[in-house]
């Protein structure tokens, strides 16, 4: 259960995502006082995405700090880790990771949809630390060292401490860097399948227990299984960000955007080109943002970052762990360091460094996810 919250610091959480919440509930776990501030009107208000692989140094170990690990292995499916490449011209199975022997322990990446992991957080936090639809737009470091938030209404409060934890369009990014995201030249076009052992089996066979990857120069399909017989599917694409518009076709008609996607994988075997026929769901056009790398900041007091807010990096496994490790990071430098410029500091000295490499190494992974040239 968690301590009653004390009488503290004023710190106010941006963002209602992985990062944001892990930090609000180790805080909570210290005893301190946080709130959440979040744009969407629910937590049900949009879909939250497919399925992460937690690893055992980032994403377990901040669930590890939050109280959280034995409810997430509760729910998580370690036969997701099974990985199948296949050749694209004919769908031969080119490599196989199989998932890990039952009862190992070996610190696996079992997976978790993300919208139940979120669930997870959501549901361990004092009633009411989350704000719905409580729009910020923008905040303002002052001279005292706290932080001023401007909200959608007009209305303002200050805190003590403004994290940033509000994704690739951070609000608060621009009060300690003026970046901003740029496009990445890679597109991700999701669709979906239920059902899939009934209705899809020929493709649940080929994505398997976890996922299914097959490339060719500048094209890449990509198929996981999330819970519920669910298959989720990105159709990724090395192609201008208006690949659609040079091309005539509208993304709200579907029968246009199949059609010019089947002659995109022309040549393609018929059974992955089944990715781009069937899907239940509308094709969502997702283009691929990142901060440029290396991603920092002169310290502020008042306010800092975390995840994408941070360091927008390719989706390739590493933004989700990262985002609630720095969660972690952050809380425990709030309850250990004599005071919040103190932790911020400590906090920022250790997430920086990282953050560069980790970006480093994930352009480096959508390179190789979508190759612009024969290997």
């Amino acid at each position: 259960m968690n301590q009653t919250p004390a009488r503290g610091p004023r710190i106010a959480i941006v963002g209602a995502g992985l990062g944001g919440l892990t930090c609000a509930r180790v805080l909570q776990r210290h005893g301190r006082s946080v709130t959440v501030l979040e744009r969407e009107a629910s937590a049900d208000a949009r879909p939250q995405g497919g399925t992460l692989d937690l690893h055992a140094d980032t994403g377990q170990a901040a669930l590890r700090a939050a109280g959280l690990l034995d409810r997430f292995q509760a729910l998580a499916r370690p036969e997701g880790e099974e990985w199948r490449v296949l050749d694209f011209a004919d769908a031969a199975l080119l490599a196989h990771q199989g998932p890990p022997a039952a009862g190992a322990d070996g610190g696996g990446r079992p997976e978790i949809d993300r919208g139940q992991l979120r669930g997870l957080l959501l549901d361990s936090l004092t009633e009411g630390t989350v704000r719905w639809g409580r729009a910020v737009t923008g905040a303002t470091p002052l001279p005292d060292g706290t932080c001023r938030l401007r909200f959608g209404d007009g209305a303002t409060e200050d805190f003590d401490l403004v994290v940033g934890a509000d994704g690739a369009w951070s609000r608060i990014r621009p009060a300690l860097s003026p970046a901003v995201p740029r496009y990445t030249g890679v597109t991700f076009v999701e669709t979906g399948f239920d059902h899939c052992d009934t209705r899809h089996p020929d493709l649940a066979r080929l994505v398997g227990n976890g996922s299914m990857l097959a490339k060719g120069i500048g094209r890449t399909l990509v198929a996981q299984r999330n819970s519920n017989g669910h298959i989720r599917a990105y159709i990724a694409l090395r192609e201008p960000r208006d690949w659609h518009a040079a091309a005539g076709v509208d993304l709200g008609d579907q029968q246009a955007v199949r059609a010019h996607l089947l002659r995109m994988f022309d040549g393609w075997d018929e059974r992955l080109r089944y990715i781009l026929r069937n899907g239940d769901s509308a094709f969502v056009n997702r283009p691929l943002y990142v901060l440029p790398a290396p991603h920092t900041w002169e310290h502020v007091p008042g306010v800092t970052l975390l995840g994408d807010a941070a360091h927008l990096m390719p989706p390739v496994g590493l933004g989700a762990n990262l985002a609630m490790l720095e969660g972690a990071d952050l809380a425990h430098a709030l309850v250990t360091e004599p005071g919040i410029d103190d932790a911020v500091r400590a906090y920022e000295g250790v997430m920086l460094p990282r953050s560069i490499e980790a970006a480093t190494g994930s352009a480096q992974g959508l390179d190789h996810l979508v190759p612009a040239t024969a290997s």
